[in-house]
């Protein structure tokens, strides 16, 4: 008989407690991998960013527009290879009011030259030049809403009052994961036109490719300078560090997760010490027995560590596999078809899986240490004059 098969009889002595603990662990290792695939999924579009893009906006606030001649003084900066320009809209479905999808203006073949990883088949995208009420829509809004290519739209607007008519021409994918394929684009021609005058040639933003993405910094210094003694001014970023500041709004929230994943870590590691601090003291005069028959301390602190690593292992185990598809199938899937704006990808990283099993065994052997240091120290007269 070795030690390990010694551990695992022991863990196997009171079936209903290692049950309950390993079912604690495996809801703080299923709570935790979900806290951490929201924060995966939160970084997702700055990680995943286009090193070579660069944002221009209002300096004040995403709020406020730039004029669209910006575009092209932004075109002609030395080292801008192709710009794009967009607004928010803001519409909604009257048919599905309680769905909330993306409605952006934009021109579509500067936009998809500065946005490639969008997938776009050649037929639709002429079809799309050609229509002046097209418009493109993810495949997951599609799929959700039951839209088809041919199908026409009525979308009431929020910024821009009224019921605006579009024709659906395209169905488009992505080549990368942190694309939002929820949303409903269109030509920016048709709403402009459509607006008073004082509110027309007006743009949310505009968005630049560069030559050298190590000179992003630098070419977004210099379209920032250009536009310094004008009425209004800009503030130019790269992708990533506009993604990034954004997401600095909710950082309070995101260290609120981070901080309750480690309670939760904490919580379980206290609840695994107590099951194995409870089965070392209903043992005691068995592991005075075998320190007489000749196991030394070590062995012993062995046993009780072999006994928290396999409970912990288990209860690692049975929460990854809930997990998976409690988080893939079920809750990532309603928020990429919901939330496709903030989480256009809500799937467990294999970087997670690993670290929540790992940190189940961590936090199991850190549990066992009070425990295992007792037996270490318990002397064989005192453990023999013991029963139960």
């Amino acid at each position: 008989m070795t030690l390990g098969s010694i551990a695992a009889r022991n863990v196997l002595r009171n079936k209903a407690r290692t049950v309950l603990t390993v079912l604690g662990v495996a809801i703080a290792i299923l709570v935790f991998t979900l806290l951490q695939t929201v924060l995966d999924a939160w970084m997702v579009a700055s990680e995943h960013a286009a090193k070579d893009r660069i944002g221009t906006r209002h300096k004040v606030t995403f709020v406020m527009t730039l004029p669209k001649r910006y575009v092209d003084d932004i075109r002609n900066t030395p080292g801008v290879k192709s710009a794009t320009w967009m607004n928010w809209f803001g519409g909604k479905d009257p048919r599905h009011e309680k769905e909330f999808f993306g409605t952006m203006a934009v021109d579509p073949a500067s936009f998809l030259e500065v946005y490639d990883e969008i997938d776009l088949p050649k037929e639709q995208f002429e079809r799309w030049r050609e229509d002046r009420q097209g418009a493109v829509v993810g495949d997951v809004l599609a799929k959700k809403l039951g839209w088809n290519v041919g199908d026409r739209v009525t979308l009431s607007g929020t910024i821009f009052p009224g019921d605006w008519e579009f024709r659906i021409v395209g169905i488009y994918t992505a080549k990368r994961k942190s694309v939002d394929r929820s949303t409903f684009w269109f030509r920016w021609d048709y709403l402009n036109d459509a607006l008073p005058p004082r509110m027309q040639e007006q743009v949310g933003w505009i968005a630049a490719r560069v030559d050298d993405p190590g000179r992003s910094a630098q070419i977004a210094q210099e379209i920032d300078r250009k536009f310094e003694e004008r009425d209004v001014q800009t503030l130019t970023m790269s992708e990533r560090a506009l993604s990034m500041s954004f997401m600095g709004m909710f950082s309070a929230v995101l260290k609120a997760m981070n901080v309750i994943s480690i309670v939760i870590l904490f919580i379980m590691t206290l609840i695994l010490g107590n099951t194995i601090a409870m089965g070392v003291r209903e043992r005691t005069h068995e592991y005075g027995t075998l320190r007489a028959i000749g196991f030394l301390p070590r062995h012993l602190a062995l046993f009780v560590l072999g006994e928290a690593l396999t409970i912990g292992a288990l209860g690692g185990a049975v929460g990854l596999a809930v997990a998976y598809p409690f988080i893939n199938n079920g809750i990532g899937r309603f928020l990429e078809e919901n939330m496709g704006g903030v989480f256009p990808y809500f799937r467990i990283e294999p970087k997670t899986a690993v670290a929540g099993f790992l940190l189940a065994l961590a936090f199991a052997a850190a549990a066992s240490a009070l425990p295992a240091y007792r037996v270490t120290r318990l002397k064989v007269t005192d453990a023999l004059r013991r029963v139960g």
